[in-house]
């Protein structure tokens, strides 16, 4: 044994020292920051609805979190900060929402750099008109189209001065279904007839990318990103929180693990091959053995307040502060069994879950 390559393992190395017998709120051992990371850095976040918390997080801790396209005030009365998210402000970086798979990701980069003119630009639902790409920022719509062309053109403008800002540039994978266009391949966050729009076979596809799909639009989006600023660092994160539904034809429970295993492959082939890839894993911190299922509510999707303190509280203390954060809705306990439990989502703004309502007709 004397001889064993193993012999001279760190702790963390082996399953029952690093997993059995590790206190329930050691998590930030999971973690070994590739980069440093200072509050002065300016952080661009993006991606999934699970993206959202870390965005809180580290505005609530004093980190240099980019708001390009802030609510704007106006001499308006203070609106509450539920009525904002809920208008896609206060959410990321700029009012993209979320933005769920790779293609979406890369897509609208193109966008905002001029290399790419969309094909199907706006949705019409009930004579009101929606921007396409995130019909869940203005829910009522606009009574024109040139109105949706105008605020999108803004919000380009918005996400160009974004994305050039980020020392930082944090994105959460977190799905690898998606609906595209047929003639153009442009993705959408959510399915036409969902919000907006109007299903059509003929029009519109189902899309599930793979591997190498998710891979390449990544590093397509990273070379992009580096050609105008060559010092940038990207940290990448896997969501958690399962799919709602699938179109994949298989289970939902299988359609989840197809898709979270390929965004945490491509996640580790990123990591392995660039020193300006970090990966937080914040999916291992969550989905651990170790929780026994604690990390999630009753529903066995929405992932717990106090669970998400926990996660983001390793980050922040594995980068050397040693914060107490506690994340809205949930309350600063030890461990996972003392939270609260949930029937419903929490408070992130996530248009997948409106696919929850179809299961039950």
């Amino acid at each position: 044994m004397a001889n064993s390559p193993y012999s001279k393992l760190p702790p963390q190395a082996f399953w029952r020292q690093g997993v059995v017998q590790r206190h329930e709120n050691a998590i930030h051992e999971l973690y070994t920051p590739k980069f440093p990371i200072r509050k002065s850095d300016r952080f661009v976040t993006a991606g999934s609805c699970f993206a959202q918390h870390i965005g809180r997080s580290l505005k609530e801790e004093g980190f240099n979190v980019v708001d390009e396209e802030p609510f704007p005030q106006r001499g308006l009365k203070a609106i509450p900060v539920e009525t904002r998210r809920a208008l896609g402000f206060d959410l990321y970086s700029a009012r993209y929402g979320n933005i769920y798979t790779s293609r979406q990701l890369l897509q609208l980069d193109k966008e905002a750099h001029g290399d790419l003119e969309l094909t199907d630009p706006i949705w019409e639902k009930d004579a009101t008109y929606f921007d396409s790409q995130r019909p869940n920022i203005d829910i009522a719509g606009f009574e024109l189209a040139e109105t949706v062309r105008e605020n999108r053109k803004h919000h380009l403008d918005c996400v160009r001065q974004a994305f050039s800002k980020a020392d930082i540039f944090v994105f959460t994978f977190g799905l690898t279904e998606t609906w595209a266009h047929r003639a153009s391949g442009e993705v959408y966050p959510v399915a036409p007839g969902v919000i907006a729009g109007t299903h059509d076979d003929e029009t519109y596809t189902f899309k599930n990318l793979g591997y190498s799909d998710v891979l390449s639009d990544f590093l397509e989006f990273r070379e992009r990103m580096m050609s105008r600023n060559p010092e940038v660092r990207f940290l990448v994160t896997v969501s958690p929180v399962p799919l709602t539904a699938t179109m994949s034809g298989q289970h939902v429970e299988i359609a989840t693990v197809r898709s979270k295993s390929i965004l945490r492959a491509v996640c580790a082939e990123l990591y392995d091959s660039f020193e300006n890839v970090d990966y937080f894993p914040s999916y291992e911190m969550t989905t651990s053995q170790k929780n026994q299922g604690g990390a999630f509510a009753s529903n066995l999707r929405t992932v717990k307040p106090s669970a998400v303190e926990l996660v983001m509280n390793s980050f922040l203390k594995a980068h050397g502060y040693n914060s107490e954060l506690t994340i809205e809705g949930g309350v600063s306990s030890p461990g996972l069994a003392e939270d609260h439990d949930m029937d419903s989502e929490d408070d992130l703004v996530c248009e997948e879950m409106l696919l929850d309502g179809f299961g039950s007709q």
